[in-house]
């Protein structure tokens, strides 16, 4: 948590088959905190005990990926869908056009959030699952910090994943819309171990573009992130081959050396990315035909 607050993008999921954890691990219960919550919480404890050197805001979002489809799930019902697209900013972060973006002063608020995308979440059962995951649920804080001292801007993200499980229509029993579900799961899951393959050989062409599921985990897998994945499996033998694949994944993902660094700016240059915003402003004002204020 304090690497994100630093300036780092971190990123945290928990892979596996269906049904063998991955959302109670994620998230947990009101009397077993999960991942989420225990990370949410303790990014706050360490802007409490950083608060005389640094002012710190929180914002964040949260988006499901459904048959290959975004879905913005923070976004007020009575507002009309946008198209949500994937995109990169000029420091690598990848963030979503159109995607609501709430502010979280506190971590009461950010819970809230948290709580209020999930809730809208497709879940359905299965034979594998009484409440099996129908989509990957990706949870994104993003952390601006200004060092009181200095002036300095650091920018970190912290990306919280649940992915919905890889599943056997032989063994989940899955027809028709459960079918569908299962299918483009498999087929996101599938382009994530061809990112995770080329990432732990080395390779120099990395297929983050071949999948929105990659692409909105760009800047949480390669490059300059800290990443951290828990691998679920199944005790049942009955899953057996399945936790092998598993576990075959995870060894590839040991491989993967990421060379981290942070996102940071100085005040001025700040102060000029500011100017820049100012003046671009205006100058779209007077084309309009509007008046402006005079400025230096």
């Amino acid at each position: 948590m304090q690497s994100a607050i630093d300036g780092y993008n971190v990123c945290i999921f928990a892979y596996g088959q269906t049904g063998a954890g991955k959302t109670f691990t994620m998230y947990g219960s009101d009397e077993l905190p999960g991942i989420a919550p225990r990370a949410m919480e303790e990014m706050y404890n360490l802007i409490e005990e950083n608060k005389g050197t640094m002012e710190v805001n929180i914002k964040c979002y949260m988006v499901e990926l459904y048959n290959d489809g975004l879905i913005d799930l923070l976004k007020d019902k009575k507002e009309k869908e946008k198209e949500l697209t994937i995109a990169q900013d000029a420091k690598g972060i990848v963030f979503v056009k159109n995607c609501t973006v709430r502010t979280a002063s506190d971590l009461e608020e950010l819970k809230k959030w948290n709580k209020v995308g999930d809730s809208q979440r497709h879940v359905a059962s299965t034979a594998m699952n009484a409440t099996s995951s129908r989509s990957h649920l990706v949870f994104s804080i993003l952390i601006e910090a200004k060092i009181k001292a200095t002036g300095n801007m650091s920018v970190g993200k912290l990306t919280l994943v649940d992915l919905a499980g890889s599943e056997r229509a032989g063994k989940t029993g899955a027809t028709g819309e459960r079918l569908k579900e299962g299918q483009a799961i498999n087929q996101s899951l599938s382009a994530l171990g061809n990112v995770i393959n080329a990432l732990s050989t080395g390779e120099k062409h990395v297929p983050y573009r071949s999948n929105k599921l990659t692409r909105l985990l760009q800047d949480g897998l390669g490059g300059n992130a800290k990443t951290l994945m828990f691998v679920n499996v199944s005790p049942s033998e009955y899953n057996a081959e399945e936790t092998v694949n598993s576990l075959q994944y995870a060894a590839r993902v040991k491989l993967i050396t990421n060379d981290a660094a942070k996102a940071v700016e100085s005040e001025e240059i700040q102060r000029l990315k500011d100017e820049i915003k100012k003046r671009d402003a205006a100058i779209s004002k007077l084309k309009s035909g509007e008046s402006v204020e005079d400025f230096d």
